[in-house]
């Protein structure tokens, strides 16, 4: 397969960020710092903010005429390469935008799905991400305009290529087909990977949470599984699945997940649905918050949002509140839809030894304790309960071997 994504040395674009205030979104501040550090991490920096106060946004235009001309002078005089706005513009939002500002124009989607290029690196990552970004920019496709024109480089170029964007609309279409059925081929060995773990009656947890929470440091801190673990937003794209031992010799399986975030694009909840599709199948969640953030509760109310989004609901919620030690003295919050919460360090191990204990007690509450002698010809059968289950006596008998254990209820 043609490589999907080019990495090219080239200079950080300079960009404003654009938001519009309305009764629906009062947090723009909050909003506008979060998009700055997807547009770092895109490769942009932030050089000027403008805020317009309006009962909703522009059909047109995305903000009125007068704050259209403020950023047009802003522009000239910050010496910006473009504009990026805070929610995801219509075509025509977009069409307006560029004809009025004779600027770069880009949306919080874009920057996403631009970020998400970046960082996929397993094949199906590349597919999932293709397949966000020719959505995304099918609606949009309407010729050559200064959208084309000006993408000669920087976010919005990464993955397939303005070459393929080019073309018309039967050409992408046709290719979105042939990417739904890879993806469709490798869903089918993810489904049977996890069945053969459904099979082996070993609890899952998902480990979900915002965006740089922590949970990739949290699956290296717990199984030294080695993965990616930076100080970036999404740094994370593919799910990684590692076996945790406890205390007790039973076992359980962790999955780490893609990072949520506010106003989540939804073709990239559609490209991503097989990958998220880990947590559906969870036996129960790990909620990973950052704790020191400022905006920590909209970042909760986020991440159930999403789940809601995802049809993953009912299941219990354990969340671990991180990074506790850059809050030294500070009260553990609270999360009233979760079963138990804990104040954790990843980063330091702190509260880890307390989260395996943890660990263990969910289990317990998610099985039932059964009593058998099993045939000495069955005997192989006792080290498989060892595996999923806690062995609580185990007696050698004339008629066979007595077991005494806590067992999954589905066995």
């Amino acid at each position: 397969m043609a490589e999907l994504f080019e990495n090219t040395e080239q200079a950080r674009e300079r960009v404003i960020l654009i938001g519009v205030c309305t009764r629906e979104n009062e947090n723009v501040e909050e909003s506008l710092e979060e998009l700055a550090e997807l547009a770092d991490t895109a490769g942009a920096e932030a050089v000027g903010r403008v805020i317009q106060n309006r009962e909703s946004m522009h059909p047109g235009t995305y903000i009125g005429s007068g704050k259209i001309d403020e950023v047009r002078e802003l522009a000239a005089k910050l010496q910006a390469d473009g504009v990026i706005c805070d929610d995801e513009l219509t075509p025509a939002q977009l069409r307006g935008l560029e004809q009025e500002l004779d600027l770069k124009v880009m949306d919080r989607t874009l920057v996403i799905l631009d970020i998400f290029a970046q960082h996929a690196t397993t094949s199906e990552g590349k597919l999932q991400v293709e397949l966000a970004q020719l959505r995304y920019r099918l609606a949009r496709l309407t010729g050559k305009g200064i959208a084309m024109s000006r993408l000669g480089g920087g976010i919005g170029t990464r993955g397939p290529g303005e070459k393929k964007l080019e073309t018309d609309r039967r050409l992408i279409k046709s290719r979105i087909a042939r990417l739904n059925r890879e993806l469709k081929e490798m869903q089918v060995h993810r489904d049977t990977a996890r069945k053969k773990r459904l099979n082996q009656s070993v609890p899952v947890a998902a480990i979900v949470g915002y965006t740089n929470a922590g949970k990739s440091t949290l699956l290296n801190a717990l199984t030294g599984a080695g993965i990616l673990a930076e100080d970036k937003l999404f740094a994370t794209l593919d799910p990684t699945t590692r076996r945790m031992a406890l205390a007790n010799e039973q076992e359980i399986l962790l999955t780490d997940t893609v990072g949520f975030i506010r106003k989540l694009p939804h073709h990239l909840v559609e490209a991503f649905k097989s990958t998220l599709e880990e947590a559906r199948y969870a036996d129960f969640i790990l909620h990973v918050v950052d704790s020191s953030n400022p905006q920590m509760e909209a970042q909760m109310e986020a991440v159930y949002e999403t789940l809601e989004r995802l049809e993953i609901g009912g299941k219990p919620v354990l969340t671990l509140f991180n990074k506790r030690d850059r809050m030294e003295g500070a009260e553990l919050p609270k999360d009233t839809k979760a079963v138990k919460t804990l104040g954790i360090s990843a980063r330091t191990g702190e509260g880890l030894e307390e989260l395996g204990e943890l660990l263990e007690e969910q289990l317990r509450n998610s099985r039932v304790q059964v009593e058998k002698v099993f045939p000495y010809a069955q005997a192989g059968d006792i080290q498989r309960i060892r595996k999923v289950g806690q062995v609580l006596e185990e007696e050698y008998r004339e008629d066979g071997i007595y077991i005494k254990a806590w067992m999954p209820r589905n066995y």
